[in-house]
């Protein structure tokens, strides 16, 4: 079946998708706001503290480390009178998204079937 993956796929690459895990999206703010900003969408900083339910803080830092790794951009304007920020998410921020998302669905496809290196999960047990 054209785009899953299976036994052979993985062994092939000689890694388990969980080795192309994205560490920056660990946290699930982090993950959310690349989630959110899919797309090439542009949102304030309010509206995406609204939409993730996250407080100012959190949000804060989650989008500051994602600016420092290249995969999200920050501007800085004025709305009317009142300040704000607007993010939105790279070219390099949605291609390591999208690469961490793929990880994810392998992982999830392989399940419990036998792995390259030989052993199913009942094999690992006893």
């Amino acid at each position: 079946m054209p785009g899953r993956t299976t036994v052979a796929d993985v062994g092939s690459r000689g890694q388990h998708p969980r080795i192309r895990l994205d560490d920056n999206f660990s946290s699930p703010i982090r993950f959310s706001v690349l989630a959110s900003l899919a797309d090439g969408v542009e949102l304030d900083f309010g509206t995406l503290a609204r939409v993730l339910q996250a407080n100012d803080s959190a949000l804060s830092k989650a989008i500051a480390h994602l600016q420092s790794t290249g995969y999200v951009a920050t501007r800085k304007g004025q709305a009317g009178s009142r300040p704000r920020t607007w993010v939105r998410s790279t070219e390099t921020g949605r291609q390591a998204f999208n690469g961490h998302l793929n990880a994810l669905r392998e992982i999830v496809e392989l399940g419990g079937r036998q792995s390259p290196w030989g052993m199913t999960r009942s094999d690992e047990s006893g």
